[in-house]
């Protein structure tokens, strides 16, 4: 059995409510419908993105500082090398500033990634699609309550998204509460002191159904963090994922992660923390550090995961194409999980 096999999840006695080809059809409804709601509620313009970055500008997102990314040479640009992206946290920053926008207004895109040392199993797929999103905000407006307004106002388009494709395939099942929940990493550390960050998040999702659980990346009372971030675009203190109990696979999926953007005091702390303080020679890093760039808030939302949420799909697979293990092909087959 490989590796991969060992995590995937086989619902006992699983039917796609939907086949293939009408799961297509709602593939686009969901994400026609999610991202005109997300623009309105958000104030949002939709803009195009680069799928790949020069590495000498700093600004490819760098995950947890372990995951490799894909490069490659391009024809007539000597001894250049460029990278696919890992998602635009840092580039939305600089394209807000470049396309002369304004306090309160933001734009999203359509980014597309690969992520080439992703656990394949139910939720991860080497083919990332979420829509990314940033708004400029007022330095003021660096604040736990205006995260919380702005998570709220996601939720309510979850919400909203769920109505439009339940009026479309009744056969399907209404799963979202009506309010999301809020909870620090440290609070749930202290509720659940004895589990894993992962074990933590599963028992608080599975209580409140939604959760927003903020203040990751930083250190908590154990010594320990809750989980990794990059140091130089989420604000450690100010930032979170937003966490849905999904009953067919008996556990909590990210859909969301976002938070207010580093300013440069907190770049400069998280740099430190991180023992990254070589990054600050980067171009993007000396644009933030010497306040060249708007202070920002922003994020991604999984395109295919909240397509497998409303459509009720046991893998990712059924609503993306990707590449998968032969014996996960053949298991997910043999079970009534029809890969795409």
């Amino acid at each position: 059995m490989s590796e991969n096999l060992s995590t995937l999840i086989v619902p006992q006695s699983y039917n796609s409510k939907l086949n293939i080809r009408e799961t297509e059809v709602a593939i686009k409804q969901i994400k026609d419908f999610f991202e005109t709601s997300l623009a309105k509620n958000l104030n949002l313009t939709r803009v195009s993105a680069p799928l790949f970055v020069m590495p000498q500008s700093g600004m490819n997102d760098n995950l947890n500082g372990v995951e490799r990314p894909v490069t490659f040479d391009v024809k007539g640009i000597q001894f250049k090398e460029v990278e696919i992206v890992h998602s635009l946290a840092k580039w939305k920053r600089v394209a807000l500033k470049r396309y002369n926008f304004s306090i309160g207004e933001g734009l999203y895109t359509d980014m597309n990634a690969i992520r080439r040392d992703e656990d394949l199993d139910n939720l991860h797929s080497i083919y990332v699609d979420q829509w990314d999103w940033e708004i400029i905000i007022p330095k003021t407006d660096r604040t736990m309550e205006k995260l919380k307004e702005v998570v709220t106002k996601i939720y309510s388009v979850l919400k909203e998204t769920e109505s439009f494709i339940l009026k479309l395939y009744p056969n399907l099942e209404a799963f979202l509460p009506e309010e999301i929940t809020f909870i620090t990493s440290e609070e749930l550390l202290n509720m659940y002191p004895d589990l894993s960050p992962k074990q933590r998040e599963s028992e608080i999702t599975k209580k409140h159904k939604a959760v927003f659980l903020s203040k990751i990346g930083d250190l908590l009372s154990n010594g320990e963090k809750h989980d990794g971030r990059a140091p130089d675009y989420d604000d450690w203190s100010l930032n979170g994922d937003i966490l849905i109990w999904y009953p067919l696979l008996d556990m909590a999926l990210e859909i969301s992660s976002m938070g207010i953007r580093v300013d440069e005091d907190a770049l400069k702390s998280q740099l430190e923390k991180a023992n990254c303080l070589e990054r600050t020679s980067l171009p993007f890093h000396q644009d933030l550090l010497n306040q060249k760039l708007p202070y920002t808030m922003g994020g991604g939302i999984g395109q295919s995961r909240l397509c497998m949420l409303y459509l009720l799909k046991a893998h990712i697979g059924e609503v993306q194409a990707s590449i998968w293990s032969d014996d996960m092909i053949l298991t997910c087959e043999k079970s009534g999980i029809h890969l795409l």
